[in-house]
């Protein structure tokens, strides 16, 4: 199934350069779970992937600039201009997540920290340079 039965209303779509080796990243850094993958007919380049992730969900492709180059990976372009934010429960979990991503090759450039807003967060990124934040609450709010 190309979609899980649920699709949250907005997803993260990424493309990055080298998609299966993209994907084994994920799994290995975040536990994604490829539920989906579509190759090109050149056989090397993802062309469509799914990947359940954090409770959500993250949609791959590789470059493909024969069909416009409207969407291409951090790399050729020089950079990103939305960094995808995962809410995690507790601060324990984010720095359980940053250091799990660390371990499989994540730059982390904001360490885990406390801070102003009430958070424990943290900034990395990948090796296919994409940025992903690590966010969750000090404290359970009063009611």
């Amino acid at each position: 199934m190309a979609f899980g039965p649920n699709p949250p209303p907005i997803q993260a779509h990424i493309c990055v350069k080298g998609g299966d080796a993209a994907i084994a990243f994920y799994e290995q850094a975040f536990g994604a779970q490829c539920t989906f993958r579509a190759m090109a007919d050149d056989g090397k380049r993802v062309m469509h992937a799914n990947l359940a992730l954090f409770g959500g969900e993250v949609m791959l492709h590789d470059e493909f600039p024969e069909f416009g180059g409207h969407v291409m990976a951090p790399g050729t372009v020089g950079g990103i201009s939305v960094a995808i934010n995962i809410n995690l429960p507790s601060a324990a979990d984010v720095d359980a997540a940053v250091a799990r991503a660390q371990a499989a090759g994540a730059d982390v450039f904001m360490p885990a920290s406390d801070v102003f807003w009430g958070a424990r967060y943290a900034r990395l990124r990948d090796p296919f340079g994409h940025i992903w934040a690590f966010n969750a609450p000090l404290a359970q709010p009063q009611s």
